[in-house]
């Protein structure tokens, strides 16, 4: 790529001063290295916030598919909206965190300037993250509604005085019929997320996997599982009990699923790349990240290799 036009996507939360701000350093230092700062279009508050930059607009002159890095400023909500703007495009995401625990994000915002020399350095390493294919078909098989999630697909009920009964099918096998307020369907990188919020397990990124947990469910057995890739999860929402169900992907993306319709979750084919200055450990991440206690470890002995 010597030679070559870098193009690096910078996505930043327009209404927070202190990420602004940072998005208007990471754009100047891209631009004096020589490399093209781009912007996403579809933010008129972000681009209101940074005001007059040396950067193009995404989507104008340069493609997704042109794209060498996306460098994200926030929270785990805007690393997924930079998520959407270059799926299809096989682009590394890197992820500053300015929000809370920021599970998704790499570094903190207090090494900035650090990160943004390795990246022009292109001294970074990818790893890939995999994703659900989601489909929202009606009562006679017909799709609706087609979309993807990095951290999950939850479907859930629309009216709160009302519960939602479902089937939930894995490999094509009905495995139970329950009333309940939803189900979460999780990646692993998900499982830190809702899925941990509605009491499912922490599944390693590097596990192939796919969570299920039901949200308060009426049912003995209605406990979190944790299924094959390969399976195809679905549920089915009944039209008995009168509950209208919606499907959210990521929190992001919504659609309504009829009553009798199914809501299809299995693997994409397409990953999510992030990008990772200092690999390390899921562990050591886990323990920082929710400030877990390890006082009195002594370090690992020998035979704890073997």
């Amino acid at each position: 790529m010597t030679g070559a036009a870098r193009n690096i996507l910078v996505v930043a939360h327009a209404h927070r001063t202190e990420t602004v701000d940072a998005a208007r350093r990471v754009i100047a230092v891209l631009h004096e290295a020589g490399a093209t700062p781009v912007v996403p279009t579809d933010d008129p508050a972000l681009l209101e916030a940074l005001g007059e930059v040396p950067a193009v607009a995404l989507g104008e002159t340069i493609a997704p598919a042109d794209i060498e890095l996306t460098i994200v400023l926030g929270g785990d909500g805007t690393i997924l909206r930079a998520a959407e703007l270059v799926r299809g495009a096989a682009v590394p995401i890197l992820g500053i965190n300015m929000g809370h625990v920021g599970f998704l994000a790499e570094i903190e915002a207090d090494v900035l300037d650090d990160a943004i020399r390795r990246v022009i350095a292109r001294d970074y390493e990818v790893e890939e993250r995999m994703t659900l294919r989601v489909r929202v078909k009606d009562d006679a098989g017909e799709v609706l509604y087609e979309t993807w999630a990095l951290n999950e697909a939850t479907v859930e009920k629309a009216e709160r005085e009302r519960m939602l009964e479902v089937i939930v099918a894995i490999d094509g096998r009905p495995l139970s019929t329950f009333g309940c307020d939803g189900m979460v369907v999780a990646t692993p990188t998900g499982s830190t997320a809702y899925g941990f919020s509605a009491g499912g397990p922490v599944i390693w990124p590097t596990v192939e996997a796919i969570e299920v947990v039901p949200l308060s469910a009426h049912a003995l057995f209605a406990r979190p599982l944790v299924v094959a890739p390969e399976a195809p999860v679905v549920v089915e929402v009944l039209g008995r009990t009168g509950g209208r169900a919606i499907l959210w992907c990521d929190g992001r993306r919504s659609h309504d699923v009829p009553p009798g319709g199914r809501v299809v979750v299995r693997r994409s084919a397409e990953p999510v790349r992030l990008a990772r200055l200092h690999p390390s450990p899921f562990s050591e991440r886990l323990v920082r990240k929710f400030r877990l206690p390890v006082a009195g470890w002594r370090g690992p002995v020998a035979e704890d290799a073997e």
